[in-house]
């Protein structure tokens, strides 16, 4: 079955543009390097949780909106390939230097999916 890379990030509301360069650009290497899908969401509904919530998960400002991206490929293994080649990759670390979010709260990790329809 396939893999994927899930991430969550608060963005300031004013780097938003900022932000979806970066990812177009982000994305363009992913697939490069033969990621199946580069998806980014930005939050429409995401509600302020009680106890657990997307905003409070990244500690999301109110001048803040929650971005929730995933790639997918063929096996861990290939994501392990892709993953050494694209952070090697120039274009993505030059980009890396200016955030348009702070990286600290970002959630991330890997998945091995059990279910597709």
């Amino acid at each position: 079955m396939s893999y994927v890379d899930g991430f969550i990030v608060a963005v300031p509301k004013d780097k938003m543009e900022a932000y979806k360069v970066l990812a177009r650009m982000a994305g363009e290497v992913w697939k490069e390097y033969g990621a199946l899908s580069y998806v980014e969401a930005v939050g429409d509904d995401v509600p302020y949780g009680e106890l657990t919530s997307f905003p409070r998960a990244v500690q999301a400002a109110e001048d803040e909106v929650v971005v929730f991206s995933w790639i997918t490929y063929e096996s861990r293994q290939s994501r392990d390939e892709i993953l050494e080649k694209v952070m090697a990759d120039p274009r993505l670390k030059n980009g890396m230097e200016n955030m348009p979010f702070d990286g600290k709260r970002m959630i991330y990790g890997g998945f091995n999916i059990f279910l597709e329809m």
